[in-house]
């Protein structure tokens, strides 16, 4: 006898490479925090080191969403970690960097709320459907990156006035993207008429 359960799709196990390397994102975020704490960011040993690591675990988000996507290992353990490795990343720089008065906090609170609130929305409305990243979030991940990056790399003075410039731009691309994903959420909640 032959019927449904012949062509179904087999579950996507646990433990993948796109989870894998998921959880390394996590694992490499206490490495990152303590390596900036010992750098005190004053000394550019660990400076870089601290920055190599961040890179390495911004690297790992781009990867982990390609492989589940090509590879079909999308899965709901993955759907809800991987944002949450991504602020955990990102708002650790963040706070690291307002906290060794290398960026204004304002900025560190704007970016945090939007993307707590961004998560938050996304979480709501997840039944309803969900809201995909769109293009511009991506540009707002390249930015955040390249600005972060940017403030740990220790940069000859000539360089160091192109940091905030960038971050700049990553806080207007965060809100101008947040809005978007506001609008997309209101849509999915909207009762159809």
């Amino acid at each position: 006898m032959t019927g449904a359960t012949d062509s179904a799709v087999p579950p996507v196990p646990v433990f993948n490479a796109a989870n894998g390397l998921t959880l390394l994102r996590l694992v490499l975020v206490p490495v990152f925090v303590a390596l900036v704490a010992v750098s005190a960011m004053t000394h550019p040993g660990w400076r870089v080191a601290a920055c190599l690591v961040f890179v390495v675990a911004s690297f790992t988000d781009l990867v982990d969403g390609w492989i589940a996507r090509r590879f079909g290992l999308v899965t709901s353990v993955g759907k809800v970690a991987d944002p949450i490795a991504d602020k955990a990343l990102t708002g650790a720089a963040l706070v690291l960097l307002s906290l060794h008065d290398v960026l204004p906090w304002w900025v560190t609170v704007v970016i945090l709320a939007r993307e707590l609130g961004i998560t938050a929305l996304r979480f709501w409305v997840i039944r309803l459907g969900v809201i995909a990243a769109s293009r511009g979030g991506k540009v707002k991940t390249a930015l955040q990156v390249l600005a972060i990056v940017w403030y740990l790399w220790p940069m000859p003075a000539a360089l160091v006035p192109v940091g905030p410039w960038i971050m700049g731009a990553a806080v207007l691309v965060t809100l101008a993207t947040g809005v978007d994903y506001l609008v997309q959420a209101w849509r999915l909640r909207r009762p159809v008429a």
